[in-house]
C-alpha cells in the first residue's frame, strides 16, 4: 500500500501517545534502583542529518513508551560533535566524568571515541554498520565487555537490484565516500562483491570533508548511476551530490530514506527511526533487567522498507517501475 512520509510520522506518533497512555502509573521512571532519582544519559551524535537525527529520537522514543517522562523521570545529554572526530572525543571524555547512567554513540566514530573512554558504565551504540572491523566489539555474537548496540548494515545486492529496475541500462556505478570511514571502507567492499554477481562496475572516489563532494561526483566521470552509502560525510552534505547528479542527469540510489529526502530517488533502506527504538529496547534490558551488554549480540534491523521521490526521478531523467511505486513510501 503507498503511503506518504508524513502520514508514517503521524502514525508512529498515534502508537506512541497510545502507548504511553496505557502505562501503568508503577512502570520504571521514579528511583531506578540505585537511589537516584531518574536516569541519566549522555547521547554522542557525530552529525546532524535525518538519519542520525531519527535514530536518536528512536531511542529516546523507546523510553517515553516504557513509561519514562522526560525532564522528570529520565534526562538526556544530547551532543553533537558536527563530525568532528576530536569533538567526539571530546564529548566522550566529558561524559566519563559526569555521573551518567548510560552513553549511547550514535554512529561508528562516536562509538570509538566513546568505548575508549568509557568503561565503567554501559555504552550503547547505533547507526554503525559492521562493530567488529571498528574494534567495538570482541565478536558481534558476544560483545564482551560494556559496549553493545545495533547494526546498520544495508542490504546492498537488493539495493543494487532496485538501481538495475530504474536505471536498467546501468553497467558502471560510482560511489562517494569518506576515507576516513570505517563504515563507509565496509559498504563499498560490499558493494563491490554484489556489483560482480549483476554485471555492475563500482568506481569511487573518496572525500574528507563535505565540501570536496560536488568535485568527487565531477570525477567520476561518466558514470551510469549513483550510489549513496551510509556515509555520515556524504548524507550530511548529499545536497551537493545531489546537484551534480541532476545538472548530469545519472539517477541516485540511496542506501536509508533520509538520503532519498534529501533528493536520492529511492532506497530499499532501514528506518533510522525503528533501529533507534531497537537500540532504546537493548538499552531498558540493561538499565530495568541488569542485562550485561557483555554477553548481548549486536542486533541488527528487522525492517526494510521501500522508500522513492518521484520529483527527483523527474528532475534525473529516470522512471520509478509502478511496482516499486505500489509498494513503496512516498517523498516530495
Amino acid at each position: 500500500m503507498k503511503k506518504t512520509r508524513a502520514m508514517m510520522g503521524l502514525a508512529v506518533a498515534t502508537v506512541g501517545a497510545l502507548a504511553l497512555a496505557g502505562c501503568s502509573g508503577d512502570q520504571s521512571g521514579g528511583e531506578d534502583g540505585g537511589g537516584k532519582e531518574k536516569l541519566t544519559i549522555g547521547i554522542s551524535q557525530l552529525v546532524q542529518h535525518p538519519a542520525l537525527d531519527a535514530a536518536t529520537e528512536g531511542f529516546k522514543q523507546a523510553f517515553i513508551d516504557a513509561g519514562y517522562v522526560e525532564g522528570e523521570t529520565i534526562e538526556f545529554d544530547v551532543q553533537n560533535a558536527n563530525g568532528e572526530q576530536s569533538t567526539a572525543v571530546t564529548i566522550a571524555q566529558n561524559f566519563a566524568t559526569q555521573d551518567l547512567d548510560m552513553v549511547l554513540a550514535v554512529a561508528t566514530p562516536a562509538a570509538q571515541a566513546a568505548a575508549q573512554a568509557i568503561a565503567d558504565i554501559p555504552v550503547l551504540f547505533t547507526a554503525v554498520t559492521d562493530a567488529e572491523s571498528a574494534e567495538l566489539v570482541e565478536s558481534n555474537e558476544k560483545p564482551g565487555s560494556n559496549i553493545t548496540g545495533t547494526s546498520d548494515a544495508a542490504p546492498i545486492g537488493d539495493q543494487l537490484d532496485l538501481l538495475k529496475q530504474i536505471a536498467p541500462d546501468a553497467k558502471d556505478v560510482g560511489i562517494v565516500y569518506s576515507s576516513g570511514e570505517v563504515n563507509s571502507e565496509v559498504q563499498v567492499k560490499a558493494a563491490k562483491e554484489a556489483a560482480g554477481e549483476r554485471d555492475l562496475t563500482i568506481s569511487t572516489q573518496t572525500v574528507t570533508t563535505a565540501n570536496d563532494i560536488a568535485q568527487a561526483v565531477e570525477a567520476l566521470g561518466d558514470v551510469d548511476a549513483i550510489y549513496v552509502p551510509t556515509d555520515n560525510t556524504v548524507v550530511s552534505g548529499i545536497a551537493s551530490l545531489i546537484q551534480v547528479a541532476e545538472k548530469k542527469q545519472i539517477p541516485v540510489i540511496g542506501a536509508e530514506s533520509g538520503t532519498v529526502e534529501g533528493g536520492a530517488i529511492a532506497t530499499l533502506g532501514i528506518d533510522y527511526t525503528k533501529l533507534g527504538q531497537q537500540t532504546g529496547e537493548m538499552a531498558l534490558k540493561i538499565l530495568t533487567e541488569d542485562a550485561d551488554p557483555a554477553t548481548m549480540p549486536v542486533e541488527i534491523s528487522k525492517d526494510f522498507t521501500y522508500v522513492v521521490n518521484p520529483g527527483a526521478a523527474e528532475r534525473m531523467g529516470a522512471t520509478i517501475p509502478q511496482e516499486i511505486l505500489d509498494k513503496a513510501e512516498t517523498v516530495e
